[in-house]
């Protein structure tokens, strides 16, 4: 398996070509390391990851674009850099710096001063005019990736990698839509690229011979005019004397970003065709991006010979032994000893680390990384997260962005009764069981999953099901007694006799008080689950703003329904935009036909013939109208199914927890997290 194998890059030996890749976690306080930075790294290296590299630090006090940024110019880093560092390589595998200048992606909120650019350019999310950045503020510039570097030599990362791609001042140097400087720094490509040759000059200078200077360039910035790829192959052949490797991107961080971190309904894989192209052009090692959610996409990408390395972010914070289901390399014969520095440089000689937590040893596993969660592509908890200026965290794996918060030792085991089999309550089943206690888990129904299983059968959809696959081959790993068609009374709670029961027993579809007089008003559970198949003209009425309006109504223009989505909100599926989903959700609706309505609120719905007569308000002009479709589908907010909670609760005998939409209904996320809380706490 080439995904096992190790590879030199530069004067580091990686034990494998899983790369833990940059991206944003929201952890520093105070632009600076904190403990949660150090056990989040820490953990994808004890899972295997071949090469981890951290997000990015900023090069310039200017440079502020959001809060939680790590200040990587203040010398107040470099404390928290050595513990990070120390954390990573205890794991076994090395750790580079990202360093960046957002330029005019940047922000003026927190400086209070204009941001810089190539050019006046304003970026259309941030919709500032930067300043030009004159010639001494690109020496200033350049100096300031030289001090960065400094701190991370001193902080005892193993090198740094440039960021000229996502978000970077360095990109737009390179795009000949940010660049429209006449100067030595504009113009020809060769003059485009020059700020990046002199930054990696200057940190090479910093940061010597024996640590790794890396790129991050874009291969594709997804918009009219934006860099070409033999552009950009040709700046990598251009900067090839300078860098130990190449890693790539796609898009931008703002106008494109859902090219970045695409969401489930893209394949993996799909930016393959950056790094194939550059890897033909250049001799060092290329690495790929692109959603690889297992290791068998990873393996496929350096199989067909598009990278020699495979970045996977999302995949590893979903699960941190990615990694760790490789097949063991052949042992390398190490000089014995390491060498020791003054920031106590833990690599051996041939630049190598100790074989502690390397993919496939046969390392203890911690309980709680039992039986890997494939990264489901929600994009809710990670990317949606980060976008609201919170704490990175994941929709499958509750100890993501939490890895610092210790986990309570159990006390004694217990007999725990979990009631309902949809992610909650598989969660709290595999939490509990992973605690040592005795885990029964009772569903009523024939199969597994709930409304996150019925929610996977809607069109581009089905990795959700991975959710439920993951936690039910948890659960049967850790011994959990699983029953199907199993419903649960207050006399089953009696004969079972738990120490705790956890009820996990979902929503019931919520019925508008309009609607009760028309019985075509039906939920979109109604139309996944098969139990209406509406035909003809079908409005699909949106009050949760998420993905249950858009998904039944892609499922129902697939089978030639004409449908509308109305919504009273000012967006259709507004929240689609924290996901990224919803750029490719509008093409989607305008190839199928649906329409998208704002700004109108429901107020009747009464039975016609054939169909449904539905007075609508118009939010924007007061004016009430009348549609009259053949069919009214709604999201609109469920119902906690929580009829065993009053009589438990109510009379002396085991603890009793509610958890995910019976508690309140919300996302499956909310339900994964409550069941892992209430597993550890029972």
């Amino acid at each position: 398996m080439r995904l096992a194998e190790p590879l030199r890059v530069g004067p580091l030996r990686l034990r494998n070509r899983v790369v833990f890749a940059a991206h944003l976690t929201n952890a520093a306080v105070d632009g600076v390391v904190t403990d949660q930075h150090v056990a989040y790294y820490a953990a994808r290296a004890a899972g295997g990851a071949g090469l981890v590299i951290t997000e990015e630090h900023s090069v310039h006090p200017g440079d502020h674009p959001y809060e939680k940024l790590i200040r990587g110019w203040d010398p107040a880093v470099v404390p928290g850099y050595r513990r990070l560092t120390a954390a990573v390589h205890a794991h076994g595998a090395p750790v580079l710096a990202q360093l960046n200048h957002n330029g005019g992606q940047s922000s003026g909120m927190y400086s209070r001063e204009p941001v810089w650019a190539p050019s006046p350019v304003p970026d259309p999310m941030f919709r500032e005019v930067p300043q030009e950045i004159t010639t001494a503020g690109i020496a200033e510039l350049v100096a300031g990736y030289a001090t960065v570097a400094r701190h991370c030599v001193a902080g005892g990362f193993d090198g740094v990698e440039l960021q000229c791609s996502h978000a970077s001042i360095l990109r737009q140097f390179l795009s000949p839509l940010t660049n429209h400087r006449t100067d030595s720094h504009g113009g020809a490509l060769e003059d485009r690229v020059r700020v990046v040759r002199e930054a990696l000059v200057a940190v090479r200078a910093e940061v010597g011979p024996d640590r790794v200077v890396g790129v991050r360039l874009c291969g594709d910035e997804g918009l009219p005019g934006g860099t070409p790829l033999a552009e950009m192959v040709r700046t990598a052949q251009l900067l090839e004397p300078h860098v130990d490797y190449v890693n790539t991107s796609i898009g931008v961080a703002t106008a494109t970003l859902h090219l970045i971190e695409a969401s489930m309904h893209v394949e993996p894989g799909y930016a393959l065709f950056i790094p194939s192209a550059v890897r033909r052009a250049v001799s060092v090692p290329v690495v790929g991006v692109g959603r690889f959610t297992t290791p068998a996409h990873a393996e496929r990408a350096l199989a067909e010979g598009h990278c020699d390395l495979v970045g996977v972010v999302r995949g590893q914070i979903a699960d941190p032994t990615f990694a760790s289901a490789l097949p063991p390399p052949a042992p390398a014969p190490a000089p014995p000893g390491c060498q020791q520095s003054h920031h106590q440089d833990t690599r051996r000689p041939d630049g190598g680390f100790p074989d502690t937590g390397a993919a496939g040893a046969g390392r203890a596993v911690a309980a709680e990384q039992l039986s890997g969660q494939a990264c489901i592509g929600c994009n809710q908890e990670c990317v949606g997260r980060v976008g609201l200026n919170r704490g990175l965290q994941c929709a499958v794996n509750p100890r993501a962005g939490r890895e610092a918060v210790a986990v309570p030792a159990p006390t004694r085991s217990k007999r725990v009764l979990v009631v309902g089999g949809g992610p909650g309550g598989l969660r709290a089943a595999a939490t509990a069981a992973e605690g040592g206690h005795r885990v029964l888990l009772c569903e009523g129904s024939s199969a597994m999953g709930g409304q996150v299983a019925l929610a996977a059968v809607a069109p581009g959809r089905a990795e959700l099901g991975h959710l439920v696959r993951d936690l039910l081959a948890r659960c049967r790993a850790l011994g959990v007694e699983v029953r199907t068609g199993c419903p649960v009374d207050e006399a089953v709670v009696r004969r079972e006799a738990p120490d705790a029961v956890v009820l996990a027993t979902g929503a019931t579809p919520g019925r508008p008080e309009w609607a009760r007089g028309a019985n075509r008003v039906v939920d979109v559970r109604d139309v996944l689950a098969g139990r209406v198949a509406p035909t003809g003209s079908v409005l699909v009425h949106d009050e949760l703003g998420g993905h249950a309006a858009t998904s039944v109504a892609e499922l129902l223009a697939d089978r030639g329904c004409a449908v509308t989505i109305s919504t009273p909100a000012m967006v259709v599926a507004q929240d689609l935009g924290t996901t990224l989903d919803m750029e490719l959700f509008h093409r989607r609706a305008h190839r199928a036909g649906i329409a998208l309505v704002t700004d109108r609120v429901v107020l009747a719905a009464t039975a016609r013939p054939g169909g449904v007569a539905v007075r609508v308000l118009e939010h924007t002009t007061g004016a009430v109208a009348e549609v009259a479709p053949d069919w009214v589908v709604t999201a609109v907010p469920a119902e906690p199914r929580d009829e065993l909670w009053p009589p438990l609760r109510d009379r002396p005998g085991p603890a009793v927890h509610r958890v995910g939409d019976c508690l309140a209904p919300r996302l499956a996320a909310d339900a994964v997290r409550d069941g892992h809380r209430v597993g550890l706490a029972v």
